[in-house]
């Protein structure tokens, strides 16, 4: 045994260990492993964990009622009130979207029918602007009238 020993640590560090050290190795985390393994299928284990899980979502279960409880007393909205208004949100914008795309068709269909069946392009109309004397407004870059 003592020859062994000396043997096994007489090498160099960055050498590869021999084949006793290697079986040592082995049976050492075959052992650890085995007694771990045992451990964890315990039924003290198993009961410790499942106390534990239960304890974790009872802490989760009451830390969220507090919570609710803050936020209400602070008048706050709740995540179910901001989840609730944006899927409102969500529903306009589709709806909006639709309708728009409807009267997009529409227009189109409109100028078709004008255009004897091109499609043609609304022309943009001026400016107007309003004045105090003519309400009904003068083309932007056109002199301003006499006195009066």
């Amino acid at each position: 045994m003592t020859q062994m020993m000396q043997t096994a640590f007489t090498m160099a560090p960055s050498s590869a260990p021999p084949e006793v050290l290697r079986q040592i190795r082995g049976g050492l985390f075959q052992a650890l492993a085995q007694s771990w393994d045992e451990f964890m299928r315990s039924p003290q284990f198993l009961e410790g964990m499942r106390q534990w899980m239960e304890s974790a979502v009872n802490f989760r279960k009451m830390s969220n009622d507090f919570m609710a409880r803050v936020r209400n007393e602070l008048q706050a909205p709740s995540r179910e009130d901001t989840d609730a208004v944006m899927l409102s949100v969500r529903h306009m914008e589709k709806r909006l979207l639709d309708q728009i795309e409807e009267l997009s068709n529409q227009v189109t269909e409109l100028n078709r029918r004008l255009g004897n069946g091109e499609i043609r392009k609304a022309t943009p109309r001026p400016v107007r602007t309003q004045t105090k004397r003519n309400r009904g407004g003068r083309m932007p870059g056109t002199p301003k009238s006499p006195a009066a």
